[in-house]
């Protein structure tokens, strides 16, 4: 593969990545880090940003470097929404394997390959991805776990109710501190998703969004043990989080509240705060209830 084939790629894998919400807008990209990230050097990488810049993904500033666009162009993510759906299937029907007890918890690269038909790069991507996830891990040699995940309705629901008695229990703890640089990035971020076209916007970075929101305020509780409990059972929900359906009124409604909720800390009601989270949860579990169709095949979603 030639050097401009290969920075053509990358560009394309990056922007993908970055419709899907894997890259946050405003967020830094260093060559370094997209080299380490692709297992390639640093030369394709330079191509790769500097064609990404004339799309109007990337924004470079000098003495700064490339920075996600903020508001990425319509034709951008129509171009690489579209190049990526393969991936996106590719992915999702690991996904659904996993989710339907169709693998076994350890499997080979070998294995995973003949299974889907994949290229090594191909499988790399789609094992990369599962890893940033939170829900596959490499083990010795060629072998990957795969990990706990949230794969029926009612586990869906039990993880809603844990978060019910964890996440307003922690916004009490004595060790409880606002952070308001911190509440002021989440009031610009869920400001922006008020103003999005969902039909335009990889459910993905919806979801992830809303994770973080949940996480950077359970920070500021101080507890380590709230910290590390809600991230694992984000983790664990978000590939059914992926089935529930995203529309308009659901993330007006979600980000509406996440507002609500961070007026309310800045105006140092934190009982309040508390007790508007329970309310926030409660609700949210009604809304994401799983969607009853599979992403491959349309096969119905067994619920216990």
């Amino acid at each position: 593969m030639s050097a401009s084939d290969l920075a053509n790629r990358l560009s394309r894998r990056l922007a993908q990545d970055i419709v899907a919400g894997a890259l946050e807008g405003g967020s830094h990209v260093r060559a370094q880090q997209i080299a380490d990230r692709y297992g390639v050097s640093r030369t394709p990488v330079r191509d790769a940003l500097i064609c990404l810049e004339k799309k109007g993904v990337l924004q470079h500033y000098p003495n700064r470097g490339y920075f996600v666009a903020e508001v990425l162009p319509r034709d951008a993510i129509t171009e690489f929404t579209e190049e990526g759906e393969g991936r996106k299937d590719e992915y999702y029907q690991l996904a659904e394997d996993w989710m339907t007890d169709a693998l076994p918890e350890i499997v080979t690269e070998q294995m995973l390959r003949e299974r889907y038909e994949l290229t090594r790069a191909k499988l790399n991507e789609v094992l990369a991805r599962a890893a940033r996830e939170g829900w596959a891990e490499r083990t010795e040699g060629y072998g990957w776990r795969l990990l706990p995940v949230a794969k029926t309705g009612a586990a869906f629901d039990e993880i809603y109710r844990f978060r019910i008695a964890i996440e307003p229990a922690a916004m009490l703890e004595p060790g409880f501190t606002l952070n308001r640089d911190v509440l002021e990035e989440q009031q610009r971020i869920q400001e922006a998703l008020l103003q999005i076209d969902v039909s335009q916007t990889a459910p993905e970075s919806i979801v992830t969004k809303g994770a973080e929101f949940h996480e950077e305020i359970i920070k500021m509780s101080g507890n380590v043990f709230f910290v590390s409990a809600l991230e694992r059972v984000n983790r664990m929900r978000r590939l059914m989080e992926y089935r529930a359906k995203v529309d308009l009124v659901r993330v007006q409604a979600q980000s509406s509240e996440h507002l609500q909720i961070i007026d309310l800390l800045k105006r140092g009601e934190i009982v309040e705060a508390s007790y508007f989270m329970r309310r926030h949860l409660a609700g949210a579990q009604t809304r994401k209830s799983p969607a009853a169709w599979s992403w491959s095949d349309g096969a119905r979603l067994k619920r216990d």
